[in-house]
């Protein structure tokens, strides 16, 4: 106990937290569905955190295009599965973190599988399929969602709770209020671009959403969006409305939502 109070004692210092924020970060379990630039960054802050349970979920094998911003990786990687490589470098990181890797790609079949058992889900993704698999499993499951985008110089964050009230007694939004239908032409990193430090900044502020939700502190982004122009560094924070013709929670009651991980 002694080894884990000297690694987390600066954030048994802060009132927000204190020792029984940080027994709920060490009883809690958070899935990452992707592990590139934003889950990249994120795990690392996550396992650093003291999230006791990760559950690492990526299909992809590690390219060399991958090296400017994704920097859980090295060099030597190349070629190896990124949810194996991440697995290895957490536990590097703290040889107490539990590490789940999952070399699958989420689909609406096996959301749901992987994801449970989870109490917070940080999506990274780069496929709006994947994404709206995530938010269908997530809402079933009961489970808080953050989602990070990023895209050339621009990036945002915003977090999802099925059952949520926002602060004016409305119903929280889900992922597919925003995004009905898929785009037909979506953008990925390989044909626009991205610059390279800004999915550090999404992914940690993705990993420090999900710390908020564990630890009860602050204002999590639950029903809003905070977006960031990287070329000005001005940014906005948004709320998302529930749209009622929403697919998937438009039509649903408020249902009994996963309690996050309680202290012990």
């Amino acid at each position: 106990m002694t080894v884990r109070l000297d690694r987390h004692a600066r954030h048994v210092m802060l009132r927000e937290i204190g020792g029984s924020g940080q027994k709920r970060l060490d009883a809690a379990c958070v899935a990452l569905v992707g592990l590139g630039g934003l889950g990249s960054p994120a795990a690392l802050y996550l396992a650093a955190a003291g999230v006791g349970h990760l559950i690492l979920i990526d299909d992809d094998q590690v390219e060399l295009s991958n090296l400017q911003r994704q920097i859980l990786y090295v060099s030597a990687d190349v070629g190896r599965t990124k949810a194996q490589v991440a697995r290895d470098r957490l536990a590097a990181l703290d040889p107490d973190l539990k590490v789940v890797s999952q070399c699958e790609r989420v689909t609406g079949d096996n959301a749901k599988r992987l994801l449970e058992g989870a109490d917070v889900v940080l999506d990274g993704s780069d496929s709006f399929a994947t994404r709206i698999a995530v938010n269908a499993a997530c809402h079933e499951l009961g489970l808080a969602l953050v989602s990070g985008a990023v895209g050339r110089w621009e990036g945002e964050v915003a977090v999802f709770r099925p059952g949520g009230i926002l602060p004016d007694g409305g119903q929280s939004p889900c992922y597919q209020c925003l995004h009905a239908s898929h785009p037909e032409d979506q953008e990925d990193c390989a044909t626009v671009g991205i610059v390279g430090a800004l999915p550090g900044l999404i992914g940690a502020t993705m990993a420090l959403e999900a710390v908020k939700l564990i630890t009860s502190a602050g204002e999590p982004l639950l029903g809003r969006v905070w977006r960031l122009d990287g070329l000005t560094m001005r940014s906005v924070r948004l709320m998302l409305p529930h749209n009622p013709a929403c697919p998937q929670c438009g039509k649903s009651d408020l249902m009994q939502v996963k309690p996050l991980a309680p202290a012990r």
